[in-house]
C-alpha cells in the first residue's frame, strides 16, 4: 500500500504553471537531454515543498533504446527527475545559496511505470536542510497513481 500523499495534488490545479521550463533554468543548471522538469505547479517555501512536472514524449532520448517496442523510462531518470524537484526547491529558498549536488538515495521504490506521452508529476518536501546537507521526501505520480518514492539526499557545492 502506498504512504499518504506528501502534498496533496487532488487539491492543486495541474495544469496550472507557475514556473515553466525558463522558470525552472534559474535554479537548475541541467540542459538538453538532462532537463527533466517541464515545469512547476507549485512551491510552498513555508511548507518546503515543491510539485513539478515532467512532461514525457515519444521522441525523449530513452524512447528508442529502452526496451524497444515497450518503452518504459527508466528508473534512473525518475529518480533524476526527482532530484532537480529537489534541487529546484533549494535554489527558490530564499536561505539558499549555491549548487544542491546530488549526494544520496535512500529507501527508492517503483510503484508503477511511466510510459511515453504520461505526465509525471513530481512532489518533493524537505525533511532536513542545514547550511551543508539536506534531504528531502519525494513521490511521483502519473493519472493520480504513485509511481515512485523515495528520499533525495543533497549537498551544498
Amino acid at each position: 500500500m502506498p504512504p499518504k500523499m506528501l502534498v496533496d495534488i487532488t487539491k492543486l490545479d495541474l495544469d496550472r504553471v507557475e514556473d515553466d521550463l525558463e522558470g525552472v533554468r534559474k535554479y537548475n543548471q541541467q540542459r538538453h537531454e538532462f532537463e527533466m522538469l517541464s515545469g512547476v505547479i507549485h512551491y510552498d517555501a513555508d511548507a518546503g515543498a515543491v510539485v513539478a512536472f515532467k512532461q514525457t514524449s515519444d521522441r525523449d532520448f530513452w524512447v528508442r533504446g529502452h526496451i524497444p517496442g515497450r518503452p518504459l523510462m527508466p528508473g534512473v531518470l525518475i529518480c533524476e527527475c526527482a532530484a532537480q524537484t529537489c534541487s529546484y526547491c533549494f535554489g527558490r529558498s530564499a536561505a539558499r545559496d549555491g549548487f544542491m549536488g546530488f549526494a544520496g538515495l535512500d529507501k527508492v521504490k517503483f510503484r508503477g511505470q511511466v510510459l511515453p506521452g504520461d505526465r509525471l508529476i513530481m512532489v518533493a518536501k524537505v525533511s532536513k536542510m542545514t547550511s551543508r546537507i539536506c534531504a528531502f521526501d519525494c513521490q511521483g505520480f502519473v493519472n493520480g497513481r504513485m509511481v515512485f518514492e523515495g528520499v533525495i539526499q543533497g549537498i551544498t557545492l
